[in-house]
């Protein structure tokens, strides 16, 4: 039997888990990070339970599976490093773009972060040879019910063309 491969999903932290605006939650004392209390517990079992492989696309890197999973209840995840190449990206094109779609091969991918714009969704589109969801996550609020049914939708459609279920903000 020959199956598609598992879909990655690509979790920034800044914006869709610790969120800036005022639906962030209270600072917290612990660890001297007061970012750290806005993180929400019960967003590590939503995305645990999407049918998916996690992988953190994060300038925490290291610090993501030290602080940031615990805290979610999540197992430590693989992570997307950041060359320092000094190439940088087209105007528009985010500087994670490409390297999240290199990262991911030819799998399908969902990427959740909060600087997500139309030139990378075009981007990925061509150069990328799987279906990929680029989804926006509005900073201000962090990952709500509305994205993950986003997420959950399109999982479950693997069929569909990237641009049938990209949701643009």
């Amino acid at each position: 039997m020959n199956s598609a491969p598992r879909p990655i999903l690509f979790l920034d932290v800044d914006g869709p888990l610790i969120p800036f605006g005022e639906a962030a939650r209270g600072p917290a004392t612990d660890d001297g990070n007061p970012l750290l209390g806005r993180l929400d517990p019960a967003v590590g079992a939503r995305l645990l339970a999407l049918p998916c492989d996690l992988v953190w696309a994060t300038t925490w890197q290291h610090e993501a599976n030290d602080t940031i999973a615990p805290r979610l209840g999540l197992p430590r995840l693989p992570m997307v490093t950041w060359p320092d190449d000094g190439t940088p990206a087209p105007r528009g094109l985010h500087w994670k773009t490409r390297r999240l779609a290199e990262w991911a091969g030819h799998r399908p991918f969902v990427w959740l972060d909060d600087e997500i714009g139309g030139t990378d969704r075009v981007w990925v589109e061509a150069a990328h040879p799987a279906p990929a969801l680029l989804h926006r996550v509005d900073p201000a609020k962090g990952l709500t019910e509305a994205d993950f049914t986003a997420v959950e939708e399109w999982l479950s459609a693997p069929g569909k063309p990237f641009s049938a279920l990209t949701r643009r903000r």
